[in-house]
């Protein structure tokens, strides 16, 4: 089972659903701005992407700048920063039993498939 944290509005994550529909797997769709994830939630992406926080984050997002936030803040702060405001999640996030990818580029689900 894949589950895709996914914002409808979004090209590129249309793009990276599209590809994973195309692929005939099982699909979860997790619209997150509508289910935010908690911040357990997001440590435990942050563990299976393998990746930093400050990755995570939309830092080109205008509310990013509006909340103060910087590339500099510690990994806790950004997670909260996330939980509490999920339109600075970066998306798509796909998630397999093997990892996680964020979709950006799309294709670059393809690499856990």
């Amino acid at each position: 089972m894949i589950t895709i944290w996914h914002n409808p509005r979004c090209s590129k994550s249309r793009e990276a659903l599209a590809i994973l529909q195309d692929a005939g797997v099982d699909i979860t769709e997790r619209r997150y701005l509508e289910d935010a994830p908690s911040l357990e939630e997001l440590k435990a992406a942050r563990e299976a992407l393998g990746i930093p926080v400050i990755e995570m984050v939309r830092v080109k997002e205008a509310l990013f700048k509006v909340l103060g936030l910087s590339r500099d803040m510690g990994d806790d702060a950004l997670l909260k920063a996330l939980a509490a405001n999920p339109k600075l999640i970066e998306r798509p996030v796909v998630f397999t039993a093997e990892g996680a990818v964020i979709g950006r580029p799309p294709e670059r689900v393809r690499d856990i498939l």
